[in-house]
Parts: structure tokens; sequence; C-alpha cells
């Protein structure tokens, strides 16, 4: 593990693309994929101005008409095999798209084996209904709705206007610092994700049709004229799949990769028989972990769909605040969304708590997907501290269901290298940006050649000197 604390030292020290603008740059984006941002850094780029006085411009709801070649798919588009005419446009809200049509686009785009609950209308409506992700807190929608000649929805895309860099998970600090610096506007700017959520999932999500490669193709170039209309300064697409990610890499974004720490199910039948898997210091020690939660006296609970109370959600908005007060300061999410994803997500959500007595002293949020069991927030009770719960909640009752629901990976969140002895092992997440100042884009394209060398480096590093058996990947 020495060779590995000298590599992630490495890879978190300053950016040198920072220092390649100015000394009074604020940190290296790379260091924050190990750690936790800097507070200084956070207030600096929220309240930002700019030292050039420009006007944003309105966007235009019409993205164009396009003719394209081929044949569409019985039930949604003409099958003549004649050209075929779709529409894009901006809508302020996802509410202006049925949820029907949101979520058969999503499902086409993952297929029902990766179903992604992120993706869903229900979830996404949620952020937009109860104030999380709206204008006033720098997330203005302008999701990307394509329709045939019929009205019929082919596909959507999540799209948000952005005013700051906070909720993505893919830090960018530092570029805003070099633009700023040099009296440049780095926001607004759009971002495609799922707000607040670093969970890998299709971004441009496509009815299955004949058409379909020519549609993700206008929608790209779409957007990229999107970016330069508007006069913001770039557009990122962060946490896409693999394969978008490559797509976007051709259409001329710059490409980043970043890591994860997830959990694979090797058909275990129960948690022991994952444990033998692992080596015997490791083992000890999870289960060393395991009982000092029986010894304290509490009773771990998996809730799932009506389970969940709404005196469960409020106990948890207060675990929650109390996360966000420690580590944030200011909390993404507000109450009245937990009661309405709960509601709308019904069974795909799993909410694990810790009872001592009759009271609820910590919790635990995870979504279900088609394989996998998504570890979203964690929070405990404000007056009190137990050893090894945040192990438990998170990260063993996560394994413990994904076993029992036959999934095949846990996703327990962005950064945490102390995954790694608990069985969680390195994964390549991906990120696109399309930034429209060439002399900003090209030392940040060589920044970031530098940096996925060390990922990748510290990944390779990781995995050999991980917490399983020999012979077991």
């Amino acid at each position: 593990m020495a060779a590995v604390a000298v590599v992630v030292s490495s890879y978190c020290k300053p950016s040198p693309f920072s220092r390649r603008f100015s000394p009074k740059l604020g940190k290296s984006p790379c260091r924050h994929s190990f750690g936790r941002q800097v507070q200084s850094s956070r207030i600096s780029a929220l309240f930002w101005g700019t030292k050039k006085s420009v006007q944003q411009q309105v966007l235009d709801s019409s993205l164009g008409d396009f003719t394209l070649t081929g044949s569409g798919s019985e039930g949604v588009a003409e099958n003549d095999g004649g050209p075929k005419k779709i529409c894009l446009s901006v809508i302020s809200s996802i509410s202006e798209v049925s949820a029907n049509d949101w979520d058969t686009c999503a499902l086409d785009a993952t297929g029902p084996e990766k179903f992604n609950p992120f993706l869903t209308h229900g979830f996404l409506s949620s952020l937009e209904e109860t104030g999380c992700a709206v204008k006033e807190t720098g997330w203005t929608p302008c999701h990307i709705v394509v329709k045939d000649e019929c009205e019929n929805v082919l596909g959507v895309v999540p799209l948000y206007l952005k005013s700051h860099s906070y909720g993505e998970f893919v830090f960018d600090h530092a570029w805003a610092d070099a633009y700023y610096g040099y009296g440049e506007r780095y926001y607004p700017k759009f971002q495609c994700c799922v707000p607040f959520t670093p969970v890998t999932g299709p971004r441009i999500l496509l009815r299955n049709t004949l058409i379909k490669d020519q549609v993700i193709d206008v929608i790209i170039s779409a957007m990229k004229d999107l970016t330069a209309k508007s006069r913001v300064s770039s557009l990122h697409i962060t946490f896409p799949s693999e394969n978008e990610w490559h797509k976007l890499g051709e259409k001329g974004f710059l490409q980043r990769i970043g890591m994860q720490y997830h959990w694979r199910n090797r058909n275990y039948k129960n948690f022991d028989e994952f444990l033998m898997d692992m080596k015997q210091n490791k083992r000890k020690n999870i289960r060393q972990e395991r009982k000092k939660i029986s010894a304290q006296n509490l009773t771990m609970k998996r809730l799932r769909g009506h389970e969940i109370k709404a005196k469960d959600w409020d106990s948890f908005y207060r675990f929650y605040r109390n996360t966000t007060d420690n580590k944030w300061g200011s909390p993404y999410l507000t109450r009245d969304f937990f009661h309405d994803m709960g509601s709308k997500m019904e069974d795909q959500v799993l909410l694990v708590v810790a009872e001592d007595g009759d009271e609820l002293v910590a919790g635990a949020l995870n979504l279900i997907g088609g394989d996998t069991l998504f570890g979203r927030l964690w929070g405990c009770h404000p007056r009190a501290y137990y050893p090894s719960l945040h192990f438990e909640a998170c990260y063993y009752q996560a394994i413990e269901a994904a076993i029992e629901l036959s999934l095949s990976t846990v996703e327990a969140g962005a950064q945490g290298e102390h995954k790694i002895q608990r069985g969680y092992l390195p994964v390549t997440t991906y990120s696109c940006h399309y930034l429209l100042h060439e002399d900003f884009r090209k030392p940040i394209e060589s920044f970031l050649v530098r940096e996925s060398t060390q990922v990748n480096l510290v990944m390779k590093l990781l995995h050999e000197s991980g917490p399983f058996k020999d012979g077991i990947k």
C-alpha cells in the first residue's frame, strides 16, 4: 500500500493546469476526487461576478427541424422507409413531458436489466417540484425533447443551465478560477446530468427506432449549437455511459475520467460467503465492526416502499441535515423532496434505518435499479455517536440487500478510499466537456490527459493491493 499512497499523494497535488494560469487559483479538481471540497473555493465560485458585462441571451425554445433518412419502428415513427422529420425543442420543466413518454425513453436507453431509477420522471420531477433543481438554486431546467411529425416523443435529455458548480461531483472549480483570473465568464454553463447524483447512466435517452443513430448525432450537434448561441462558456455531460463517452469524444468533447468504489456480487448466497473471499485480516475487521452494532443495542432494519412512513422521512431528513451541516454547510435537498420522491418511486426505494430502542437514530437511502443497488445519502442523530454504524448502514446492509435481491452491483456513491477494505473496488467514471474558448480548451485538454494517466495508475495499484484473496477479481 506504500506505493499506492505515493501515487495518491501525487494525484492529489495542486493541478499543474491551475499553476499555468495563476498562482492564486483554487485547488485542483483532482484533489476533490479524494477529499472534501475546500470551503473557500465553494464561496468564491458561488458569488463570482464577471469582469465583462455580458447580457445572457434568452434561450430559444426551438432547436430546429431536421430531416433524416431511414425507417422508424412501429408506433413511434412512420415505417415507409422515406425521409423522417424530427423537431428538437427546449422545455423549462420536466412536467411538460408526460411521465410515460419520459420513462419510455429512459427505459429504452438502459434496457430493463439496467434500469436506472435516477433517470425516471418521478425522480427528476421531485427535484424540480420541491425546489431542489430550479432556477432559484442555480439549476434552471432546459431539458431537450425530440419529437417526430406525429408528435411522438423519440428522445429526451436532462439539461440544466448552471450558475455554479455544486452538486455535480465532477470538479471544475479550477477551470472557473482560470476563466475568472483572465477576465472571462465561466458561469453560466450547461450541465447535462442528474442533479446531486454521481451515478453513471445514459444522458441522451432515446427510443429504440431505426433512426436512433441519426437522432443522437442531431442531438449532439444541437446541444453544441445551443451552447454557442446561448453565449455560455461550456457544456458538461457528467457520468454518461461509456458508449456515450466515446461517442462524444468523437464529436469534439474533451474526455475526462474519475473513479468510484463499487461492490460486485459474485453469486453469493449470503454475507458470510462474501466474507470468505476476503483476505483474513479484512474479514476479521468486518466481523468486528458488525459486532459493535449489536453490542450497542442497535437494531438494523431495511424498509421498502410502503413500509417507509412519513415520520421515517422526517427523521431521515433530520439525519441528512446533520450530515450536510457538518460537511458542506447547506443542504441540496428539501424535506418535501424525500416525501415526494418516496411517494413516486415506491418499491424502488430502500431505506436502511438503525433503531436504539424505539427511536430511529440513523438512516441510509438507497434506490433499486435493474441490476444495481444505488447507495446515496446517509445521516445520523446529531446528539449521538455510534462506532461503525456508518459502515453497517451504508455498506454491509447494502451488500446484504443486494445478495437478497440478486443484484449484481452496489454503487456506494462518490469518493471514499475506506470502502476498499470493505469489499468495494475502484471502477471508472466518465465525463465530457465542450468548451467554446479555444485558449482555455487546449490547456484543459492537456491537463485531462495527464490526469487520466494518474487515475488509471491509481486504479491499477488499488486493484493489485485489494482486499480479496489472490485470484479473485
